[in-house]
């Protein structure tokens, strides 16, 4: 296994982060297309991959700990190491966090949660009407909800800016952070 350089990030670094990155993506989109038009048919597959990708992303988070960060490529001002770190943080926190709140969401609201069709939290369903669900705790669903939502929507605004990040190291101060992050080998200009 090759390990991260300052000038080149291992197979790891590079799969789990483009992994995490293209999936999350996808969900966020999803998310936003199934509650704006209530496509109940999406759900299942949503959870399912959001189950899926916490595991993901926890061991991302590991990885990171144990390897530290990625030195950057070139010497930036302090306002920008500030808010790349920043939005990496946001990043970072809001893949574990939002598997986490939909999770209890669901878990919460007695719509159980069915991974690729194993289930591991039941649904409850309401005795008089079964095609319904009783919520275990209405309250506790309701916040998570609002939580889950309100990740949903930061962690849009972080990969926005992630994105924005990544296009002016290469088109603008093409300095090779992009191509690292895709897995070439880079000159690191560091005074």
């Amino acid at each position: 296994m090759k390990s991260d350089t300052p000038n080149q990030l291992g197979h790891t670094t590079v799969s789990l982060h483009w992994i995490v990155a293209i999936t999350v993506i996808g969900l966020l989109a999803v998310g936003v297309y199934m509650t704006q038009t209530s496509t109940l048919s999406l759900y299942p597959w949503h959870k399912s991959f959001g189950f899926s990708i916490f595991f993901v992303a926890l061991l991302r988070i590991i990885w990171l700990m144990i390897t530290g960060w990625p030195v950057p490529v070139s010497q930036y001002r302090r306002i920008e190491r500030l808010l790349a770190r920043t939005v990496q943080w946001l990043l970072l926190l809001g893949t574990v966090l939002m598997p986490i709140s939909g999770f209890l969401m669901s878990s919460l609201g007695g719509h159980g949660v069915d991974v690729f069709g194993f289930e591991v939290v039941a649904r409850n369903p309401d005795p008089s009407n079964p095609g319904k669900v009783l919520p275990h705790d209405a309250m506790w669903a309701s916040f998570f909800s609002e939580v889950h939502e309100l990740l949903g929507y930061t962690l849009i605004a972080a990969v926005a800016l992630h994105l924005t990040g990544a296009l002016k190291h290469h088109l603008i101060d093409k300095d090779g952070t992009l191509r690292r992050m895709l897995g070439a080998s880079v000159d690191v200009q560091r005074s």
